[in-house]
């Protein structure tokens, strides 16, 4: 009997400590462990349940989900861009998960040094991108739709700097600005500006966001600069 006893007891020792191991395992929720095929948003899931071509497109996720700490200024749903009309019906920024979290990374460096980043462009419809090239097509500003952009892939953003206050610095044009004063190699600005500049680009490049030379407004996040060329549009509240 007292040997049965003891077996039990063992038994009982081992299970709780299975158990312990198992909930010490665990890990909460949090920017570092969300995968990226398993994000599925409302505005995304009817087309994963309606369009099989679309499934790919889940891995997109609204930046505002992950954190409110952007400032969003869509230009593309306004008339305030070289269109001169508006093109999206809602001011949202997609992207895919992984640049969304690079991108908030790297805003939060800025935000402790009194900045914070203003987004004007992100995830792009490919429908979006043939008007743009009706318009402006055979140029180094617009990427050919047969190719497909960087912002139809979800890698892309157009953006800039504010201070806490919601001031934009000085970048030396406004955005959309097609001349050489928007390339990175134009050193003719005020100390100021250029000092802007830098400070976008290094930080950027610490999160492996990648410029081109004649937009200063424009980065790319290396890891997604190839994926898959989308054409998904989100629904407006």
């Amino acid at each position: 009997m007292r040997k049965a006893l003891f077996i039990l007891c063992i038994l009982g020792i081992i299970s709780c400590k299975k158990e312990v191991k198992e909930n010490d395992e665990i890990v909460l929720p949090s920017i570092e462990n969300i995968k990226d095929t398993l994000i599925v948003l409302p505005e995304v899931k009817e087309l994963r349940e309606n369009n099989s071509e679309t499934i790919k497109d889940t891995s997109f996720v609204n930046i505002q989900t992950l954190s409110t700490d952007f400032v969003l200024d869509l230009k593309y749903a306004t008339t305030d861009n070289f269109l001169h009309q508006k093109v999206y019906d809602c001011p949202e920024c997609f992207l895919r998960i992984s640049t969304a979290k690079a991108l908030v990374k790297a805003n939060q460096e800025l935000i402790k040094k009194g900045f914070r980043i203003k987004l004007y462009d992100c995830y792009r419809p490919l429908d979006v991108q043939k008007k743009m090239w009706k318009i402006l097509p055979g140029t180094n500003y617009v990427a050919n739709p047969k190719k497909g952009s960087k912002h139809n892939r979800g890698a892309a953003v157009d953006l800039t700097l504010v201070d806490l206050f919601g001031n934009e610095l000085d970048m030396g044009t406004k955005f959309d600005f097609f001349g050489p004063e928007a390339h990175h190699t134009y050193t003719k600005h005020s100390k100021e500006v250029l000092q802007n500049r830098k400070l976008l680009k290094e930080t950027l490049a610490k999160y492996n966001f990648k410029s081109i030379y004649n937009e200063w407004w424009h980065y790319e996040f290396r890891p997604e600069r190839y994926s898959t060329v989308s054409n998904f549009k989100w629904k407006c509240e």
